[in-house]
């Protein structure tokens, strides 16, 4: 069971149908859809402001959510939050992507099908528009996005929901091996899963 937390009354509501792993911490004023993974470590703060995930969005491990009092941060449906991103106070539109390590401020808008790269730094009201990749520190627009690139996150997405299954089915704690097994079974990972950006573009 994750670690959920009520405020003021204020309990959050989360889909029976979402993987939250047991070490994310969900406070107060927090609505998780359906079909959504969130990862060990995470933090998702309802304290100051709401904080919404719709479904099937994915908010990766270590990843902080929060605001100012007053503020929202909201995950629309299908949003793509990589590891360690901080957001804050901000809008990520669906099928929105957001790179590793990335910080994005308060009233930013990550457009529809846009990308954030990992390590940016997405200043307040900064606004990356549908399908625009941005990068930088502070994040500029560096070019629109092909369909490669598009359809390449749009398949992170849907392996991260499989993954929540996944985890609901039959992640548990177990005491490790002391050393490797010949019978240690392989991770049931599908033939189409992802590999990086610049395999897949390598390999055509």
């Amino acid at each position: 069971m994750a670690k959920v937390y009520e405020l003021e009354g204020v309990k959050p509501v989360i889909d029976p149908s979402s993987f939250v792993h047991p070490d994310a911490v969900i406070i107060g004023d927090v609505v998780i859809g359906a079909h959504c993974y969130i990862g060990p470590c995470a933090s998702l703060r309802g304290d100051f402001g709401p904080i919404r995930i719709d479904d099937g969005a994915n908010i990766q491990d270590h990843c902080m959510l929060h605001s100012f009092p007053g503020g929202m941060c909201h995950v629309k449906k299908n949003g793509h939050i990589g590891h360690g991103a901080i957001l804050h106070g901000c809008t990520v539109e669906p099928h929105g992507f957001v790179g590793m390590n990335s910080v994005i401020m308060d009233d930013a808008v990550i457009g529809r099908q846009a990308m954030v790269a990992a390590m940016a730094f997405v200043k307040a009201e900064f606004e990356v528009p549908p399908k625009a990749l941005a990068a930088g520190t502070p994040a500029k627009i560096v070019r629109i996005m092909d369909d490669e690139q598009i359809a390449w996150m749009s398949n992170g997405s849907k392996e991260y929901q499989q993954l929540a299954q996944r985890c609901m089915a039959e992640l548990k704690p177990c005491v490790p091996l002391t050393e490797l097994d010949d019978n240690r079974p392989s991770l049931k990972i599908p033939k189409t899963a992802s590999k990086a950006l610049h395999q897949t573009r390598r390999k055509k």
